[in-house]
């Protein structure tokens, strides 16, 4: 199924959870000189337009990046600097025209030894994807399927591999397929850092994707959960979740700071919990 665009969401607060962790991982990757491919299995557009009629008509981004947004000169360290490279990208520093999409999360702090493989299989939203302008030109835009891409590069070339996966979860053998490409990446390259981004749903068909990567008996994961708000059992998008294989030292630390700083932002129904998934003894 090729229905979904994410235009319709961006800028949510999934989209800052994600987003948030990713700048905080590159961040940290980027203090070592070694070569670094970067990977991002479902790319999208690239850059969204806030005030176009896709992202418009659900204004997701108004409870998500905008409250964020206006606090702004409020917060310090991993929050603020997120801050400022999202002002970088707007016309206007002081307003809030348009959000990024992980490409260009990716591709703003590349080296010239660093690659980046962008991988989108929409017709539509990779035509967008091929007209946005990223701060790098060692970029691959490839319209094809990201995980068996991603399987299929491996290993790559350069000394560290940063993997980004998060599909639509439209068909929900995406679940299953998530967690099988995670132990393929782990099998051919086991010191590889991996973010995976999965919704949370009324229905919990999140557990799949949980229960499929337990399966595989993976070491150094650490998952984080941002709820937004009660399910009351309802179909849709309640809370966000991440699972970061191989993260750098304490950086989980870090990142539980300004979740739960930007839990507070959310409201009293919005909470953060994170944990360390270790494989069970034999």
């Amino acid at each position: 199924m090729l229905s979904y665009q994410h235009a319709w969401h961006a800028g949510n607060f999934a989209d800052v959870h994600k987003h948030l962790a990713q700048f905080a991982l590159i961040e940290r990757l980027m203090e070592k000189n070694s070569a670094l491919s970067l990977i991002d299995t479902h790319a999208g557009r690239g850059h969204y337009p806030l005030e176009a009629p896709e992202t418009a008509r659900l204004g997701e981004y108004r409870d998500g990046v905008l409250p964020l947004w206006r606090t702004r000169d409020q917060h310090s360290g991993l929050m603020a600097r997120w801050c400022d490279a999202l002002a970088s990208l707007q016309d206007d520093p002081d307003t809030l025209s348009r959000y990024p999409g992980s490409p260009w999360w990716f591709a703003r702090t590349m080296r010239d030894n660093d690659r980046l493989t962008l991988y989108e299989l929409h017709p539509g939203e990779h035509r967008h994807l091929e007209d946005a302008s990223l701060e790098t030109p060692h970029v691959r835009r490839l319209k094809r399927d990201g995980l068996g891409g991603l399987v299929h590069q491996l290993p790559v070339r350069t000394p560290r591999l940063c993997v980004l996966i998060d599909p639509s979860y439209e068909v929900k053998d995406e679940y299953d397929a998530v967690a099988s490409t995670l132990a393929q990446v782990v099998r051919q390259m086991r010191h590889a850092v991996v973010l995976i981004w999965y919704p949370l749903l009324g229905d919990a068909r999140h557990q799949r994707l949980l229960d499929g990567v337990k399966s595989h008996n993976i070491a150094k994961v650490w998952r984080s959960e941002l709820t937004h708000h009660e399910s009351a059992g309802e179909r849709g998008l309640y809370g966000s979740g991440l699972l970061l294989l191989n993260p750098p030292w304490q950086l989980e630390t870090q990142l539980d700071e300004a979740f739960s700083e930007l839990a507070a932002l959310y409201g009293d129904q919005a909470s953060h919990t994170s944990d360390w998934w270790m494989p069970e003894r034999p």
